[in-house]
């Protein structure tokens, strides 16, 4: 029997494909991803923002109405660049939690967005 989510790459088993993100504010929240991450966003309606990678390989929406609550879930997203990627972060609305660090090959920081969602940025070089 053939998978009816053959040819769609977001059925990958195991991969991570669909994320949905609480906001107090659709708008500010997808104000914040949108530049820092560069992902596409579709305004639906005043409130139902909806978002996609490049590669279509992630796609998601920002959720109103679920508040953020430790502990949590920390996705991490790999950037190019982990310094502007903060700084665009910090200039997009979020706060920096945990200033850019080595461990072991790779360099990560930890932010908020502006509804208090705290995530990771990444990249390799560690030094």
């Amino acid at each position: 029997m053939a998978n009816p989510g053959d040819g769609n790459p977001l059925a990958r088993h195991g991969g991570l494909s669909y994320l949905e993100i609480p906001a107090s504010e659709p708008r500010r929240s997808a104000a914040f991803y949108a530049p820092l991450f560069g992902w596409r966003v579709d305004e639906r309606s005043a409130s139902d923002f909806r978002f996609s990678v490049e590669d279509g390989l992630l796609i998601g929406r920002f959720t109103v109405g679920a508040a953020p609550r430790e502990p949590a879930l920390v996705p991490f997203f790999y950037v190019d660049g982990l310094d502007a990627a903060v700084a665009r972060a910090v200039e997009g609305g979020g706060s920096l939690v945990e200033e850019p660090r080595a461990e072991g090959d790779v360099r990560i920081a930890r932010v908020r967005d502006p509804a208090g969602n705290l995530i990771g940025l990444w990249q390799f070089g560690g030094a």
